[in-house]
């Protein structure tokens, strides 16, 4: 299953380190059984998003690995990409990049035919063949519709999705210069919060993450007396605050680091998918473990 995590310091920046694919340990061993693609995204003091990214096992691309270790900004975006739709390239690999925002996704869409006539010349967005960018590429059409509001791009863009396509799962991180926002749909996949008080629940620690097998590691010392607030694919600490998002609820983290938690999303997907509905390859990405 492709990992997804994001961070806001907001609205603080902070250094934070990021390992993926099993580092510091054997980078090699974890990249083999999610070899698909990583990718980091932060963003600049001038705002500019900055993205790292390799379209195949980091154990073929170790400059990456190296170029991705450390890097400030007010808000993080990691993703550890096991395909389901499109080849390996980067134009395919996580986040991407729109209007200057980032976006990473966890799940899959089908119906990209209807989704692609539904998009019409704002297909021009999409440079690979992801259902996850165009679903980015939906949200930023109606992000500009709603004259730059995001959430309500993200609701319009994603009630459309969950009325009109067959889905399996579209979980998703959206990050600005100093917002982000997530949302899990349906039920299918889980995905937490975490409202990290500075130091951590013992107070004067840094912020020290590791998902399960290795396969996404966060380290950030400035976050030892700064409050942060984390979403990820999993629990990746024993802090006893991390809550399971409801389906269909979106996050949103302000640039003041407030953070709000709404429902979107009350009905299942008019089309759900289950796994055995999907290809072998879609099957496999979704798979937990």
């Amino acid at each position: 299953m492709c990992r997804l995590f994001g961070l806001s310091s907001a609205p603080r920046r902070s250094h934070a380190t990021f390992w993926l694919l099993d580092a510091p340990d054997s980078l090699a061993v974890q990249s083999h059984r999610d070899p698909d693609g990583t990718g980091l995204g932060y963003f600049g003091t001038d705002g500019t998003p900055e993205v790292r990214k390799a379209p195949d096992a980091a154990y073929e691309d170790r400059d990456f690995a190296r170029e991705a270790h450390q890097v400030c900004s007010m808000t993080f975006l990691a993703h550890i990409r096991l395909a389901s739709t499109g080849g390996l390239s980067p134009s395919n690999t996580h986040p991407f990049q729109q209007d200057g925002r980032l976006f990473a996704h966890n799940g899959v869409v089908e119906g990209l035919p209807e989704l692609d006539a539904y998009l019409g010349p704002d297909l021009s967005l999409v440079a690979g063949d992801t259902d996850s960018e165009r679903v980015f590429a939906l949200i930023t059409r109606e992000t500009r519709a709603a004259g730059g509001d995001v959430a309500t791009g993200i609701e319009r863009a994603t009630r459309w999705i969950a009325a009109q396509l067959p889905l399996y799962a579209l979980n998703f991180v959206l990050t600005t210069p100093d917002e982000l926002w997530a949302l899990r749909y349906p039920d299918t996949h889980e995905l937490y919060v975490l409202e990290r008080e500075a130091g951590g629940p013992h107070g004067a620690r840094h912020l020290d993450h590791s998902g399960t097998a290795g396969r996404m590691r966060v380290h950030s010392g400035d976050l030892a007396d700064a409050p942060a607030i984390v979403v990820a694919s999993e629990r990746m600490d024993e802090h006893p605050d991390w809550l399971l998002m409801e389906p269909g609820e979106l996050l949103h983290v302000a640039s003041d680091g407030r953070a709000e938690r709404r429902l979107v999303l009350p009905d299942p997907p008019a089309r759900p998918l289950r796994l055995s509905d999907l290809t072998d390859r879609a099957a496999h990405s979704q798979k937990t473990g």
